[in-house]
């Protein structure tokens, strides 16, 4: 899949992301590959989110952090501003790291508890030698107000704060090496609802803010159509549609898409009443031996015998709406 106009910040091109599987205690031999992600290609403009959905074990967190390189990917390239990060090590992948960064899905696990918020947030300006002493903790107490906590909360502790506050702190954290792209692995999903609010706004803020730019990782579809410009759509490791917001949620192309779509509450009850719920049957194929041809076929209402047979490309269907369905063929 080709990038057409803009400014891309990122471009992702056939990114595999194989976790081995093995068998015995003392001599461990490979006996088979999660494909966890196989195969996905997608861009990401400048200034943009971009919001990827699917169902829990598709691929999404794998693929955040596959971009990132907190996973090395199997195959694939991941080419940030002209450079391809799969092939970067040591000293110019940390260098790379510091344009881009991540906020992790559960505030609780992300945090040091034996660290202070300080300590958190001032640690990245440590690795990169940005701030040092007291000019380190001037720009420390500027992040925590930047992302509405208290700047003297300095010399707290990650259990003397709630989960919404938690993930402030995270958010600093990412920000305080000036990046230009952040990862968002499911920021708000370990979140209330009233405080999920907060962490959207406050993100979209900050974009609008240091001019950042997204991939914003979630499973709650009402979530990413607040926040995102296009979404991507991902089952079982492959990105079966992509397109812009509105575009997606109006008019949905791929089975899948319309059965998660046809899931999603919507607040006036007399369209509520009128609208056809598509229940999916049957249960996600495993990701270690995945159906041939379509990934989908095997619970796709529409599943026709090509399905089983060819894998259907993800094409272009006019004005960036990407599918990869044979229905539309």
């Amino acid at each position: 899949m080709e990038a057409k106009s803009g400014d891309i910040i990122l471009e992702v091109r056939n990114l595999k992301m194989y976790f081995p599987l093995t068998k015995g205690i003392i001599f461990q031999h490979k006996i088979a590959d999660n494909k966890a992600v196989d195969g996905i290609s997608f861009y990401i403009r400048r200034g943009e989110t971009l919001g990827l959905v699917g169902e829990s074990g598709c691929g999404k967190s794998s693929t955040g952090r596959a971009i990132v390189q907190l996973y090395r990917p199997t195959a694939g390239q991941v080419i940030f501003e002209g450079v391809d990060l799969t092939r970067l090590k040591g000293e110019a992948l940390r260098r790379m790291r510091r344009k881009i960064q991540m906020i992790f899905q559960d505030p609780y696990a992300s945090l040091n508890p034996r660290m202070t918020v300080g300590g958190i947030v001032g640690e990245p300006m440590v690795v990169h030698k940005l701030a040092d002493g007291r000019e380190r903790r001037e720009k420390v107490m500027e992040l925590l107000k930047v992302v509405g906590l208290n700047p003297y909360f300095i010399n707290r502790y990650p259990h003397e704060f709630s989960g919404g506050q938690r993930q402030r702190i995270g958010v600093a954290r990412a920000l305080a090496v000036e990046p230009e792209f952040i990862v968002c692995d499911e920021p708000v999903s370990a979140l209330d609802v009233s405080i999920q609010a907060q962490i959207i706004n406050l993100l979209e803020e900050l974009q609008e803010k240091f001019h950042l730019t997204y991939l914003f990782i979630a499973h709650d579809l009402s979530v990413v159509r607040h926040i995102s410009n296009r979404v991507a759509v991902m089952y079982l490791g492959k990105i079966v549609e992509m397109a812009g917001s509105y575009e997606l949620y109006d008019n949905p192309q791929h089975p899948y898409s319309q059965a998660l779509l046809s899931a999603v509450p919507v607040p006036d009850p007399v369209v509520e009443k009128k609208r056809q719920r598509i229940i999916l049957e049957g249960d996600v194929p495993s990701s270690v031996n995945p159906p041939s041809g379509c990934r989908f076929r095997t619970r796709c209402r529409f599943a026709m015998k090509r399905c089983a047979e060819e894998e259907p490309p993800f094409k272009d269907y006019g004005g960036e709406h990407f599918v990869a369905c044979w229905r539309l063929e």
